[in-house]
């Protein structure tokens, strides 16, 4: 055996404390804290990058679902001036109609009720508050009326039907609402 191989076969039967390259417990503490440091960084970084994961999700999410909201607010004119030229023909008028404009009618009837559709498909929905509690949120008040048989805020009338898109509103609906009686007004009109 040479004097070299001797030297291995004596250290690896010592261990590593034996020989001249022991670490000391200083450069031991300073590399668990940097493995601690580093592990912590890490872990910090894995958290962001999920953060941003989720964050972008919901920014896509957001984006499929209120990127019309321009153009759909735009083909809300269009679908209320259908309902207005619906509403203009009265029903007497529709049974006194001949077969063309009835034929007319219905197509126009049958139209609106397909933008409708179209527009729910895209997430937009129409709502009216007859009969709910006013909500600022949601309804646009135009007017108050007087009517002792509801309660006072109580949407009394829908005037325009609100939308939303999502769950954001899209147009309020606008609205009268009852106003509150006066105390003293309320005492003569049971009275009298």
């Amino acid at each position: 055996m040479t004097d070299e191989t001797a030297q291995q076969q004596q250290d690896s039967e010592t261990g590593p404390e034996a020989g001249p390259e022991m670490v000391p417990a200083e450069q031991v503490k300073a590399a668990l804290e940097a493995a601690g440091d580093f592990k912590d960084r890490m872990l910090r970084a894995l958290a962001e990058m999920e953060n941003l994961r989720k964050r972008t999700e919901r920014e896509v999410a957001d984006a499929r679902t209120y990127g019309v909201t321009s153009f759909a607010r735009d083909v809300l004119q269009v679908a209320d001036n259908m309902h207005r030229a619906l509403d203009a023909i009265g029903d007497e008028l529709r049974e006194t109609a001949d077969s063309k404009v009835t034929a007319l009618l219905e197509g126009i009837d049958l139209t609106e009720r397909e933008l409708t559709k179209v527009l729910e498909k895209h997430g937009v929905k129409m709502f009216s508050p007859l009969g709910e509690k006013f909500d600022p949120n949601f309804h646009q008040a135009m007017y108050e009326v007087p009517d002792p048989s509801a309660a006072p805020g109580t949407v009394a009338q829908v005037i325009q039907a609100g939308y939303l898109i999502g769950e954001r509103v899209l147009r309020p609906a606008m609205v009268a609402v009852v106003k509150a009686t006066p105390k003293g007004a309320a005492n003569e009109n049971s009275s009298g």
